[in-house]
């Protein structure tokens, strides 16, 4: 199975509505006359490269959501795309988890004003705010926990495991910094309620499961 059909076959389980264009031309095409509520672009296409396309797309007011996905990884590469006009950026190889992450948050970026609370059962994310309610009260959390939970709250019921935490929430997988998200959930847990993050021994941290 190609790389394609496999992202095509996990987006469509995931009840997404798929059209698909394989070439550079096409994609242009599709970009500038479709109504989609996000795109994953390949750079690497044959005819017309995703860059060129990407330009072209902002130069012309297209305005929908754009999620790259290519093997020219380098921080320069990345720079290079958000120049263009990318709203997120994720190199190969990825693990099909993290690129469903990064789309559905792209998408939530992308919603009309005014959905700005976030639910994962007794707890509540008020963005506009930047505050955690439990219970309906205002829990007091560092910027470092009200990120880490952001994203606990993103993929409400999914397992994220401690090194995709440590990476999101301080940007490296090092020990320290999966120790450092054991330390913040511990704390999390006793400023709301020992069953509010709920592990999943040997792989991580869930939110939500049993607790809507």
């Amino acid at each position: 199975m190609t790389i394609l059909n496999h992202m095509k076959q996990s987006l469509e389980r995931e009840g997404y509505a798929i059209e698909v264009a394989s070439t550079g031309p096409e994609v242009w095409e599709a970009g500038e006359v479709g109504d989609f509520a996000a795109i994953i672009l390949d750079l690497g296409l044959p005819g017309l490269d995703g860059l060129s396309i990407l330009k072209r797309w902002r130069q012309s007011g297209v305005e929908t959501p754009v999620l790259v996905v290519s093997a020219r990884g380098s921080w320069m590469e990345r720079v290079d795309g958000f120049d263009a006009g990318a709203d997120d950026y994720l190199p190969k190889p990825y693990r099909p988890e993290e690129f469903l992450a990064r789309l559905k948050a792209l998408l939530r970026r992308a919603r009309p004003a005014g959905h700005t609370v976030r639910n994962a059962g007794r707890l509540s994310l008020d963005e506009n705010s930047r505050k955690l309610l439990f219970d309906g009260q205002v829990i007091d959390v560092s910027p470092l926990e009200y990120r880490m939970i952001a994203y606990l709250i993103d993929n409400k019921n999914r397992v994220v495991s401690p090194i995709e935490l440590a990476n999101h929430v301080q940007g490296r997988e090092d020990d320290a910094a999966k120790n450092a998200v054991e330390a913040m959930v511990a704390r999390l847990r006793r400023k709301t309620a020992p069953d509010v993050i709920r592990n999943r021994r040997g792989f991580g941290y869930i939110i939500g499961e049993d607790n809507e």
